[in-house]
């Protein structure tokens, strides 16, 4: 199901608006879900509670919680369903908080919470908590974490290198501004990936947008010593617009990766079609390069890269790795 079919479709609650204000108009903020406690204050006991949820009509997806229509629910009902059971204070975060700000596809099989940490909220089947000593910025219609202090959730818990610089590639492709992620990153003394944090977005030469570029830059273009690229530029061919991965400026030289993460298929059609017309209006030599390429022979690439750059006018020499045969 696709992030608009779980998240925007609007929710029909009949049995909501039975209800009398101001309960009513809670409830339906609040997509159908509510507390126990707020039903017995509108006048719905106990009892009945349990009789419509052991009777279809009404469902309990947490303790304590319900939501008053029968049938699938939706992600976002979920969602705020597991804020009313985790209490005042909570906010969506990490996996959930990516989904609600685009940052991710899918919202995972669990409804992630953050909670203040004088409070203690058991976690739930389908309901995963965190507990922070200072709790982020949060707002909306549903309580959410701010996008910068998501794209730092997100860091800390990467697994590894190129998972970290895909949460840091994607953050900044949906706008969030390099300065501001590195500033807050200095305000968590035990964030992992800081270091790769600063060093991806403290280099303006860098702009990678992937996991491959920062791998080609590492470990082809830096670490064998060759002329510095520059990331993401932007040029006018065949009738449109297009962006290079890496360009070796003034020389005519273009470096473009097609990693399984941005191109899971491959090189396709459009891009022999687009490698030939840059050759044909700009007389650029454009070399591609794979995942396979990138990360499992970076010296044989760097080798290429450097008889292109000869070749394009600038002698250019590999400087030996420990790796290099």
């Amino acid at each position: 199901m696709s992030r608009d079919q779980t998240y925007r479709t609007a929710v029909h609650v009949p049995d909501a608006h039975a209800l009398p204000e101001p309960v009513r108009a809670v409830v339906l903020r609040h997509d159908g879900a509510a507390t126990v406690a707020q039903l017995a204050a509108a006048g719905v006991p106990a009892r009945t509670v349990r009789g419509r949820v052991a009777a279809g009509r009404w469902q309990r997806p947490f303790r304590g919680v319900v939501v008053l229509q029968s049938g699938a629910l939706a992600w976002r009902q979920t969602a705020h369903a597991a804020l009313l059971a985790a209490g005042p204070g909570a906010a969506l975060s990490h996996r959930s908080a990516a989904f609600v700000h685009g940052l991710a596809a899918a919202p995972g099989t669990d409804v992630v919470v953050s909670v203040p940490v004088p409070r203690t909220v058991r976690p739930q089947p389908g309901m995963r908590v965190r507990r922070r000593r200072v709790m982020p910025h949060a707002s909306g219609r549903l309580r959410t974490v701010d996008v910068v202090e998501t794209v730092l959730d997100l860091l800390d818990e990467a697994q590894d290198e190129d998972a970290a610089v895909a949460v840091v590639a994607e953050g900044v492709r949906r706008g969030v501004a390099p300065v501001v992620l590195v500033h807050r990153s200095r305000l968590r003394a035990s964030l992992r990936h800081r270091a790769l944090l600063r060093a991806v977005l403290g280099d303006p030469t860098l702009g990678v947008e992937s996991p491959l570029e920062h791998r080609y830059v590492r470990d082809v273009e830096r670490r064998h010593g060759l002329p510095r690229t520059v990331g993401q530029v932007r040029q006018r061919v065949d009738g449109g617009w297009i962006r290079a991965d890496r360009v070796h400026q003034g020389l005519r030289v273009r470096i473009e990766l097609d990693g399984r993460l941005a191109h899971p298929g491959g090189t396709t059609d459009r891009d022999v079609w687009r490698d030939n017309a840059v050759l044909l209006e700009h007389d650029d030599l454009t070399l591609r390069y794979r995942w396979s390429h990138v990360v499992g022979r970076p010296c044989s690439v760097a080798l290429q890269v450097a008889a292109a750059l000869t070749r394009a006018g600038r002698p250019t020499r590999v400087r030996r790795c420990p790796e290099c045969p």
